[in-house]
């Protein structure tokens, strides 16, 4: 009798909330150690993920900078130094530091296509049209048994059979 006593205890539900006096409307609330008795449990991790802390952090932290930014670079240094802030650097930052960023990520973007250029094979050679990876078409008779038909085995269109169905209509 002990044993079904614990049983009942462990999947009844620890407090009862009534909403209504009319109706036995019910709330409960189980313990985490009740899942495996029940099916469904509470998830035992509460609170925000780390990453969703650091990008809140990071998103408000970018928001107080680009606003700091703003006011030091439009504000007139007579209005900064009235409101008692004295070291700050030269206005001339304001546009060097976002001018370099532009055109480094222009000359990166500009080095990585002069790089794939290089590294691509000149249009009159073979190794643009096969490569290690290339199967060349095999010899393959279908069988006239029945229904089925096989599936041909997998392999690389002919360059001459490509420019025949592209070119063959063009007068």
């Amino acid at each position: 009798m002990q044993g079904t006593e614990d049983l009942h205890s462990v999947s009844s539900p620890r407090r009862v909330l009534s909403f209504s006096k009319r109706r036995k409307a019910t709330v409960s609330f189980l313990d985490p150690d009740d899942k495996a008795v029940s099916g469904f449990g509470v998830s035992g991790d509460h609170g925000p993920k780390s990453s969703e802390v650091y990008g809140f952090v990071g998103s408000i932290t970018t928001v107080v900078a680009t606003a700091i930014f703003f006011v030091w670079a439009y504000v007139p240094e007579n209005w900064l130094q009235a409101i008692g802030i004295f070291y700050y650097p030269n206005k001339y930052w304001a546009l060097a530091v976002p001018t370099y960023g532009m055109v480094t990520i222009l000359l990166a973007l500009l080095f990585y296509v002069g790089l794939n250029f290089m590294s691509t094979p000149p249009p009159t050679s073979l190794n643009t049209i096969f490569d290690e990876f290339s199967r060349e078409p095999s010899t393959f008779i279908p069988s006239r048994e029945g229904d089925e038909q096989p599936i041909e085995p997998i392999s690389d269109i002919g360059i001459d059979k490509i420019n025949y169905l592209m070119f063959n209509d063009v007068k």
